[in-house]
């Protein structure tokens, strides 16, 4: 199945969730470009295969956390192909216990289901409930894709876009970690 490029939102709303069309009305408002994909849902690093290679850029995981008490969250970028290890990011922000959130919080605080998570969903985040923290891996690269808010679609951004513009509009910012994938 070929994946065809586009720029910009969706011509038709029809089949389009809410969040995901707040995700390209505040893209398109900050004034950030961006191409698309529209694809079968992605739920794994594996689905997203075509999605990059279409793009030409990288997916990259998005995993949200939160601390013993759930009173604030997390939200790891990171490499697909990087193995996650709570015990090294712990180690790394000096907090105990980390775990991934429930799918409930992560609707309730990032407007995004299980497998659909993205750095888009700060964009709900009225409260400031999360921190962002990026693999330093990921700044190396010129553009990186993620999902809308809804694993049917990617969008791939510029990464100098996405932790400037995009983080400066939400009033988030991004705490660096290298991880390694191991004990």
């Amino acid at each position: 199945m070929a994946l065809q490029v586009e720029k910009g939102r969706p011509a038709q709303n029809e089949g389009r969730s809410k969040k995901e069309l707040a995700v390209y009305d505040y893209l398109d408002k900050q004034g950030i470009a961006y191409e698309r994909v529209d694809h079968p849902e992605a739920h794994t690093m594996e689905d997203c295969i075509p999605i990059e290679e279409a793009l030409g850029a990288k997916v990259f995981k998005n995993l949200f956390l939160t601390n013993s008490k759930h009173s604030y969250y997390y939200l790891l970028l990171m490499p697909g192909d990087k193995p996650f290890k709570t015990k090294e990011l712990s180690a790394q922000l000096g907090v105990s216990r980390l775990s991934f959130a429930e799918p409930e919080e992560m609707e309730e605080v990032l407007g995004c289901t299980p497998g659909s998570s993205s750095i888009f969903g700060l964009i709900h985040d009225k409260e400031d409930l999360v921190e962002l923290l990026v693999d330093k891996d990921l700044m190396k690269e010129e553009y990186l894709c993620a999902h809308p808010c809804h694993n049917i679609a990617t969008l791939k951004v510029k990464t100098s876009d996405l932790f400037g513009k995009f983080l400066k509009s939400t009033k988030h910012y991004k705490t660096e970690v290298q991880l390694k994938g191991e004990e």
